[in-house]
């Protein structure tokens, strides 16, 4: 009696796969039944449930289907365009634009037989679109990226606006300066915060500093460890801009006389999401605020990029891998030492 794995026919790819040992032909039909039930393709079927590498099924579409096969990570991020296609296109295809030449569209494509996503992306753009093979797993990534920079772009072109300049009412003296709700709200004052932090990501900043003086207020970045200032925004604004920044992270706006501490969370994408932390401090002339950023994106850092010398790296292994103790980081100080002789 014959199973319903013998009566599924393997074509395309997957005989490729067969053919050359990748796959047995029982996996093969179980991984065309799985992409068929997650409704994927089988390419990421394959290489997401790591029945083969994305090297592998690269190599054997190669074999098939006679496509070029480029390694994306020699491809350099600045020859991607850039507002092509959208990223809706981008993750609906499973399919990435990687160089353009004249009216011609280069493609990235794990699947040789995602032809919709040539003839779409031909549609959107207006360019001649030709494929090229790429490996799924560094296919996904990239893409993931895109989607990212497509994100923190259009975030960073809708605050793209002038607000040094802004012409705001001055407080009236009955009224005094206390910041309403409405104040709060306002939409300039809530674009330029956001104008601020995104900046500050985007600068690969560690901390924000919004410090009012007698006369002028100062918002500066901490980049590398040095504070530099970056905009100077109206004094009138001052009490609107660290209302809004205590309401963001949920503090007494009526409290100015003490410092208090709340915490923001920014999401950039959906798979992005930064955390603030948020300190005030009352001073001569209001209130100081700093946020220190928490991107756990800039901790992902390997050994590797540490700066090691390799004998160095052996010993850190070494002491690491000791199932007790800790090991500390500090900063060493060359101090000038005095010299005593000692009689002999």
């Amino acid at each position: 009696m014959a199973t319903p794995n013998a009566k599924l026919s393997l074509g395309g790819i997957v005989r490729r796969l067969v053919h050359d040992g990748v796959l047995s032909e029982n996996v093969a039909r179980e991984a065309v039944q799985g992409a068929q039930r997650e409704k994927q393709s089988v390419v990421g079927y394959i290489v997401g449930q790591n029945l083969a590498s994305g090297r592998a099924v690269a190599e054997a579409a190669v074999r098939e289907f006679g496509l070029p096969l480029i390694d994306l990570d020699a491809l350099d991020l600045e020859m991607i365009p850039s507002g092509v296609i959208s990223g809706k296109l981008l993750e609906k295809h499973h399919a990435l634009p990687l160089f353009k030449r004249g009216n011609r569209l280069y493609v990235g494509i794990s699947d040789p037989t995602n032809m919709v996503a040539l003839d779409e992306f031909k549609f959107a753009s207006g360019l001649t679109t030709e494929a090229v093979l790429v490996e799924e797993n560094k296919l996904a990534k990239r893409i993931e990226q895109a989607l990212q920079a497509q994100e923190a772009g259009s975030i960073a072109e809708d605050l793209d606006e002038d607000l040094e300049n802004l012409e705001l009412e001055e407080p009236d003296e009955e009224g005094g300066d206390e910041p309403t709700r409405a104040d709060v709200d306002d939409t300039p004052v809530v674009r330029y915060v956001n104008k601020i932090m995104v900046d500050a990501i985007n600068r690969g900043a560690s901390d924000i500093h919004i410090e009012p003086y007698e006369k002028y207020l100062r918002v500066r970045y901490r980049i590398d460890g040095v504070l530099l200032e970056v905009a100077k925004p109206p004094l009138a604004m001052a009490p609107r801009l660290i209302a809004r920044v205590k309401v963001m992270s949920r503090m007494d706006i009526s409290e100015r006389r003490i410092p208090q501490d709340g915490r923001i969370k920014m999401k950039l994408s959906r798979s992005r999401a930064i955390d603030f932390r948020v300190n005030t401090c009352p001073t001569l002339f209001g209130e100081k605020v700093v946020l220190r950023i928490l991107d756990p994106g800039s901790a992902q850092m390997g050994i590797d990029h540490l700066g090691y010398e390799p004998k160095q790296k052996d010993l850190y292994t070494e002491a690491l891998s000791k199932p007790y103790g800790m090991i500390l980081v500090t900063a060493r100080r060359a101090r000038a030492r005095r010299c005593r002789s000692t009689p002999a």
